[in-house]
């Protein structure tokens, strides 16, 4: 098994793996049944998605075409003229 996608939530986690499964690859999420036993503190790094060894070149090509965490971290940019403004 190699990890092909370390996500930083379930959400993602879970879209990768339909992503590939829906492409013919047989992927795993690891670490799923480790999030409740923090209660509300956020845990990091425990969500893995795996594939078999042979399938990896194959999976690496579709999670590069997934747009997982790809935008700006700030959500107001500085060619936004509307940030701040309320509907009128």
């Amino acid at each position: 098994m190699h990890v092909i996608y370390q996500a930083d939530n379930l959400f993602d986690a879970h879209l990768v793996k339909h992503a590939l499964e829906d492409a013919g690859i047989p992927a795993f999420v690891f670490g799923e049944s480790l999030l409740g036993g923090m209660g509300e503190l956020p845990l990091f790094g425990v969500l893995r998605v795996c594939v078999p060894d042979l399938a990896r070149p194959d999976a690496e090509g579709i999670v590069a075409g997934l747009d997982l965490g790809g935008g700006t971290d700030d959500p107001i940019f500085d060619g936004d003229e509307s940030a701040g403004l309320l509907p009128a």
